[in-house]
């Protein structure tokens, strides 16, 4: 069976919650720690959001130099699938595997809210399972969710279709194009800061009224990363 690891900082909230959407998604995960030097063989990494080292310097600056995230960016040059969710974001950007920062909400204020999304990119080793242009429903949660790169990334970003996830109606801190998550150059590493862990079950999960509808919104981003594991 797929097995898709999640690892803890010190400061992460939801590693549990990533490992209960793997479970749901249908692969076993394996709870991998920050101060490890093993993936422990797993076929995907996911880094969970949360506020790893209590968000000090930089959000996920310092859980970027982590002895484990060696070993991730190693995986990563090699194909291997990994997410980075909100903190796990930051890290991914920390840690230059995907280009741009994420800066304070404009507004200067965390915020909390179920967000709507569109599928930029649907061919990702996470957004297989999407159609191109699906409109989606998933928690976003950050203080510091603002993305930013210089003007020659953003066009490269776009140009190369590597914006994954755009925001729609409300952008909610600031980030430049309404950009929600991107992707490297190869689509194996996505970084987003809405929360899909938290949209995996009908009857819960974004919005009461419409959660038989959209509950499962961001369960398909782990099948996605199943399938294309398979696939592969």
């Amino acid at each position: 069976m797929t097995s898709i690891g999640v690892i803890t900082f010190p400061g992460s909230l939801d590693d549990r919650d990533a490992q209960r959407a793997v479970r749901l998604a249908g692969a076993t995960p394996v709870a991998l720690w920050h101060g490890s030097h093993s993936l422990e063989g797993v076929d995907a990494i996911v880094l969970p959001g949360g506020f790893s080292y209590g968000d000090y310097l930089r959000c996920g600056a310092i859980a970027s130099l982590s002895p484990i995230m060696a070993e991730v960016i190693d995986a990563a040059a090699k194909g291997m699938p990994v997410l980075g969710i909100c903190n796990g974001f930051q890290m991914l950007t920390e840690a230059h595997l995907l280009e741009g920062g994420l800066i304070r909400n404009d507004h200067g204020s965390f915020i909390c809210r179920d967000q709507k999304l569109r599928v930029e990119n649907a061919s990702t080793a996470w957004t297989t399972g999407f159609e191109t242009g699906a409109e989606i429903t998933v928690p976003l949660k950050n203080g510091e969710g603002g993305f930013i790169a210089d003007a020659e990334t953003i066009a490269r970003l776009e140009g190369d279709g590597r914006v994954v996830f755009r925001y729609l109606e409300v952008n909610p801190n600031g980030s430049l194009n309404d950009i929600a998550g991107i992707s490297n150059a190869r689509g194996n590493v996505v970084g987003l800061m809405p929360h899909p862990e938290h949209a995996t079950e009908e009857g819960f999960g974004p919005d009461t009224a419409l959660a038989m509808r959209n509950g499962t919104d961001g369960l398909t981003i782990f099948t996605s990363a199943i399938a294309s594991l398979v696939s592969a």
